[in-house]
């Protein structure tokens, strides 16, 4: 079984008006090269579900999204992602916002097909009256309300991973893994990029297969590029890319805006992207941070 493809090839399978579910954590360990291969696509209207950072931004400000499912979008030491920001100000885009647990529980329900699962998160919140497809219904066992986050169902998840083998199984080695286990699982088709395609013995070490947080039948596809996460962190592997975020940044109030990032950067292909950063050098150089 040899589940290898190229990004092109996955950019290839998805839709418009797809949902698609992305890995990761803010600045750390998003599958940025899957993102920069629909940045180079004619892929439009969107729903993008994800605790998001850049991979939200560039998507948004590239008039890729129609929808944000999120729970945050964020570049951690950059509070606000100011491509998101400037979509969200300007009514560009529809959002679901939610509560970070509430993401997890409607992938999880998702992933268990549920319609729903009840909680008391968002009671008494804005989330749920800003919310209309979240609603609030009565316990058949006693007189308590509950939230019932609706399941997020993903046409594709697009996750990032330290290494994977040819048939699907992806490790994680960093100290936290975040949702994407969840993510895998709720979607109907998985990509999984990867720094480092290994060959399957290397998990016959019970130390490296603890590592892996999900079936390898939910993974669909393996992607391997190095430095694939870059800006984002791919910890212990490397960090995240600082100067080149705050480049980023600063570039939402140039008047060339994301096209000048895209133009300086972005390029035809991810060999050109590695290029244009310094090398994957460079990337593995760069420092996990420090908290």
């Amino acid at each position: 079984m040899d589940k290898q493809m190229t990004a092109t090839e996955v950019v290839a399978q998805l839709q418009d008006g797809m949902t698609i579910g992305i890995g990761g954590w803010g600045p750390r360990r998003k599958p940025m090269a899957l993102v920069r291969e629909i940045l180079r696509s004619d892929l439009k209207d969107l729903t993008i579900v994800s605790y998001g950072g850049a991979d939200v931004g560039m998507l948004c400000a590239a008039g890729k999204v129609k929808k944000v499912v999120f729970a945050f979008v964020s570049l951690d030491f950059i509070p606000l992602e100011p491509y998101f920001r400037i979509a969200r100000q300007t009514g560009a885009i529809e959002v679901m916002e939610i509560d970070e647990g509430m993401m997890l529980l409607g992938l999880r329900a998702a992933s268990w097909g549920l319609p729903f699962i009840p909680t008391e998160v968002g009671l008494g919140t804005d989330i749920v009256t800003r919310n209309p497809d979240i609603v609030v219904i009565d316990s058949p066992y006693d007189d308590k309300e509950w939230v019932a986050m609706p399941a997020l169902k993903l046409d594709v998840s697009l996750i990032h991973a330290d290494r994977a083998d040819a048939r699907g199984v992806c490790q994680i080695a960093g100290p936290d893994h975040y949702m994407d286990d969840w993510h895998a699982r709720a979607a109907d088709k998985t990509f999984v990029s990867c720094d480092e395609l290994v060959p399957t013995e290397y998990f016959h070490d019970p130390a490296q297969a603890r590592l892996v947080h999900w079936e390898r039948s939910a993974t669909t596809g393996v992607v391997p590029i190095p430095g694939g996460a870059h800006p984002t962190s791919c910890n212990p592997l490397y960090g995240f890319d600082v100067p080149h975020f705050k480049a980023y940044a600063a570039s939402a109030k140039d008047e060339a805006g994301i096209q000048g990032y895209l133009d300086q950067f972005l390029g035809a292909s991810e060999e050109e992207y590695r290029e244009n950063v310094g090398g994957l050098d460079a990337i593995r150089a760069i420092e996990l941070p420090t908290y």
